[in-house]
């Protein structure tokens, strides 16, 4: 996903307050209060949210939450290079 400064800068403050809330899976995802997002940033989750390879996520309860699409890939390397 390709995106505009503006949209680059809500998208990591979005992501941001993910992490800080702590929203690292379905089973932590947050709601848009307990996440603590204004206007602005409610506005723009839909759109993040429903992208295809994304990495904010929605749940049908309209939870958030963020994912790391590569992080079992890359800690699956890490693990075979710490055992060589």
């Amino acid at each position: 996903m390709s995106l505009s400064g503006f949209q680059f800068k809500m998208h990591h403050k979005i992501l941001h307050k993910l992490r800080k809330a702590g929203a690292s899976s379905i089973k932590s995802s947050v709601t848009i209060e307990e996440a603590d997002f204004d206007y602005q940033e409610q506005m723009w989750l839909d759109f993040f949210a429903g992208a295809f390879l994304g990495k904010i996520k929605k749940t049908e309860d309209r939870r958030y939450y963020k994912t790391d699409k590569y992080k079992k890939i890359f800690s699956f390397f890490i693990e075979t290079l710490a055992q060589k």
